[in-house]
């Protein structure tokens, strides 16, 4: 199927590369649950002894594999005008054991819950999409707390480090492997941390971040908060777009866009811009999106950015239920690490084998048919 390092000649034994190959054939079985014991019983095991040593104790490297994962994601689905996209999900978990694991907020859940956050890049083109890189967060009280460390196999050169922080260590993973990506997007949790943002424009890569409704906006006259620049748009400001289609088809908002002013962080040509989407049947409701790319991005490419992001919630629902993303029962840091990447593997190839076949299929169609509002403008709208 692939040619990945982990089973090349001489890098590991005969016995880890067989079972990995079963723990990615029992990933892409139809089977209901995909833990230990299901997968060790669908590759005829008597025990779950070999999956389990497979992810605690073989020899292998899951960070070469997530390696050959990303080149393999650039060869099927890469574009010039691909987007990497950084958001996190939760592993609901019994116990204190599981590294990482403590009461916190699970956007998956929408609640503070007993977890595991998993922070993850995805890769999305007009190509396709998959899951690229993963990061399990740790929390300061599990770095400070040498005890938990060693019995969850947490080595000593693991820090603490924001989700935004990671998020920027998987991003300086593809880009300096040359993945071909123009443009990030992601959540308010990177949005509104300055330090992620500016890592972005320092080395000119576009993004179209969310921001909380309170995010200081500089504008000609000071700073302004983004909800009440939103309220202060004119109405020849708004455009009914479609950001792409969902499940229900088009996802259709309306829009306004705003260059904001040059404040010498913006260089080479590129400019920063102030998006907000409103919704049709729920005027009240409203998003907005700190942009920052070329001088000649349209509008519609902020807006097409915007709507991307949804391609990791598609990534995380497919992947958790087809493949198993959080079936794992393992505790150890890098089992965690060693059954996601499995799980990514076998996401990619069904991603990019539904995408070649759909490509397929269309070819075939094809050829058979603060400041409070006033009249002053403190940003340029588009209009």
């Amino acid at each position: 199927m692939l040619s990945w390092r982990f089973w090349r000649p001489g890098s590991v034994g005969v016995e880890p590369r067989r079972q990995a190959r079963n723990y990615l054939l029992g990933l892409l079985s139809p089977l209901a649950d995909k833990n230990g014991w299901t997968l060790a019983e669908a590759a005829g095991d008597r025990s779950p002894d070999k999956m389990q040593r497979l992810l605690n104790a073989a020899r292998w490297d899951a960070d070469a594999v997530r390696d050959d994962l990303r080149d393999y994601a650039a060869a099927q689905v890469g574009d010039p005008a691909g987007v990497l996209i950084v958001d996190e999900t939760g592993f609901v978990k019994k116990g204190a054991k599981s590294a990482g694991v403590q009461r916190q907020y699970s956007g998956t859940a929408g609640r503070v819950e007993n977890c595991q956050l998993g922070v993850f890049l995805t890769y999305a083109s007009p190509r396709g999409r998959v899951l690229l890189d993963r990061e399990l967060y740790l929390p300061r009280t599990w770095c400070d707390d040498q005890a938990r460390r060693r019995e969850a196999s947490i080595g000593d050169e693991v820090r603490f480090a924001t989700k935004p922080a990671l998020g920027l260590r998987m991003l300086a993973r593809a880009l300096d492997a040359g993945l071909p990506a123009k443009w990030v997007t992601a959540d308010q949790a990177y949005g509104k941390d300055g330090k992620f943002r500016l890592w972005l424009q320092q080395r000119h890569v576009g993004y179209v971040l969310a921001v909380p409704s309170n995010q200081k906006i500089p504008t000609e006259h000071g700073s302004a908060r983004a909800d009440a620049l939103a309220a202060a748009a004119p109405a020849l400001a708004w455009k009914r777009r479609s950001c792409g289609d969902g499940v229900k088809g088009p996802r259709v908002y309306d829009w306004a866009v705003a260059t904001l002013p040059d404040t010498g962080t913006a260089d080479h040509g590129h400019t920063r811009w102030l998006l907000i989407r409103r919704s049709v049947t729920k005027p009240t409701e409203l998003a907005y999106y700190l942009c920052y790319g070329p001088a000649d991005t349209t509008d519609e490419d902020l807006i097409r950015v915007a709507g991307t992001r949804w391609a990791i919630e598609e990534c995380f629902q497919t992947s958790k239920n087809e493949v198993g993303l959080d079936h794992y029962q393992v505790r150890r840091y890098d089992a965690w690490y060693r059954h996601i990447t499995l799980v990514m593997v076998a996401h990619a190839f069904l991603a990019t084998t539904a995408s070649q076949a759909e490509k397929g299929a269309t070819n075939q169609n094809e050829t058979a048919s603060s400041a409070s509002p006033s009249a002053r403008s403190d940003v340029s709208w588009h209009t």
